[in-house]
């Protein structure tokens, strides 16, 4: 039989030997086997068969075969296009917030805040949590006033005391006028001449005295306005007079008319005492004081921080409710001589009412039960000027041990000396 198109060269070619019988798809061309595998291969990714049409050794007929096989085009295994990875994307964001952060606390030790409110942009605890764990920041250099200031006031605390045979307390009065308890410092100075002197600054006019004791103790004095610096100028003129007398050992300011700035007032800081005076520094406390001789020529000594609080201390200045003589000494020795200070008035006053001014006490007010409660009173209770009012307390201690806080107490109404004068002759031993 003869294949159309195809020549015979005799009858032999139409007669083939059994045992070299072959499929038909094998005596197909190379070319149209790679036809097929083609053609497979397309049916089979358009169907979605498989990525391939012949894996591994297996052939590509689906016949077995005794002698020769027909294979793939590539008996290799036909390897995957470039695989390409979906690359993770950086958190840029977290990135960013950990710099600004470190850029943050950086500038925050380099530069750190002037104003009084900046720590307020987070609590107050977290302000404090990040100051415990920053490194100290580097001491500021002071300025030639500083230097010079605490030279003077280290030379006078180290010098050593002058001792003297009869040392004295200096009491001293301001007062606007004449003393309304006279009488009764009068029946208390007594028997005692030898051990203490008395002073007397009176702002307004010259006062007239019933007793021996104040008889031409006054001193010139000056006008003094409530809450500005010329109560500060009355209290150190009445120590330079009190400093002339070499056995005065301690000084005591005392007043009988004179009423207390109070607790109450918010932001009294103002930064333009910077650098000298910072506000961690910043103190306040009651006007009325006892100090030892070192102390007292330290303030007449001291002009530098003194200058702060005359220029930028006072009522409503910028907003600013600072009284001067409520935080210049204690600011002053906060900074200079901190444990050289207590943290209580040896003045008993009744602060309960939360007012502007204290409690006064009149005539019907005065039993022997109320002065034997003051007396007995060995904690100090303070009212903070913040918007809080937290109420503070403190054992009075002296010595290491805890003692009656007061001294003396204001304040009094007139009227009263008379009941004051009776408890004082009946009750009290001096």
């Amino acid at each position: 039989m003869r294949r159309k198109g195809t020549k015979m060269k005799n009858n032999n070619d139409l007669h083939l030997k059994p045992e070299r019988h072959i499929p038909r798809l094998l005596r197909r061309s190379k070319a149209e086997l790679y036809g097929v595998v083609r053609e497979r291969r397309g049916r089979e990714e358009r169907e979605g068969a498989g990525q391939r049409s012949c894996t591994g050794l297996k052939p590509c007929a689906a016949h077995e075969m005794k002698t020769t096989q027909a294979w793939c085009p590539s008996e290799m295994q036909i390897l995957p296009g470039p695989r390409h990875r979906t690359h993770m994307k950086k958190p840029l964001w977290i990135i960013v917030l950990v710099s600004f952060i470190i850029v943050f606390l950086i500038c925050a030790y380099m530069y750190p805040p002037q104003t009084s409110g900046a720590c307020y942009i987070f609590s107050s605890g977290g302000c404090k949590v990040i100051t415990d764990w920053l490194p100290p920041a580097p001491a500021r250099e002071l300025t030639d006033e500083e230097v010079s200031s605490h030279v003077v006031i280290r030379e006078i605390l180290n010098s050593p005391i002058i001792p003297s045979k009869t040392p004295k307390i200096a009491f001293m009065f301001l007062t606007p006028g004449s003393l309304p308890f006279e009488k009764l410092w009068d029946k208390f100075f007594n028997g005692h001449e030898d051990k203490f002197t008395v002073y007397v600054h009176a702002s307004k006019e010259k006062p007239t005295h019933v007793s021996r004791h104040f008889l031409n103790r006054d001193i010139h004095s000056g006008q003094v306005v409530w809450g500005k610096i010329t109560m500060v100028d009355a209290e150190r003129r009445l120590l330079a007079n009190a400093l002339q007398e070499p056995d005065n050992h301690h000084f005591v300011l005392l007043s009988d008319s004179f009423k207390d700035p109070g607790p109450h007032g918010n932001g009294r800081y103002s930064e333009h005492m910077l650098p000298e005076v910072e506000e961690k520094h910043f103190r306040k406390g009651a006007q009325w004081f006892t100090m030892k001789r070192q102390h007292a020529l330290i303030v007449l000594a001291d002009n530098l921080y003194y200058s702060k609080f005359r220029d930028y201390c006072r009522p409503g200045l910028e907003g600013h409710n600072c009284i001067a003589d409520e935080h210049y000494l204690p600011t002053f020795f906060n900074m200079i001589d901190p444990t050289g200070i207590a943290n209580w008035s040896v003045t008993h006053v009744d602060w309960s009412e939360r007012k502007w001014h204290p409690k006064s006490y009149r005539a019907e007010d005065i039993t022997y039960e109320l002065l034997q409660n003051i007396t007995s009173i060995d904690v100090s209770v303070h009212v903070t000027s913040d918007q809080k009012k937290e109420v503070q307390r403190w054992p009075c201690l002296w010595n290491g041990l805890q003692r009656p806080c007061y001294l003396f107490a204001r304040k009094f109404y007139p009227q009263a000396l008379d009941k004051l004068l009776y408890l004082f002759s009946n009750y009290t031993t001096i």
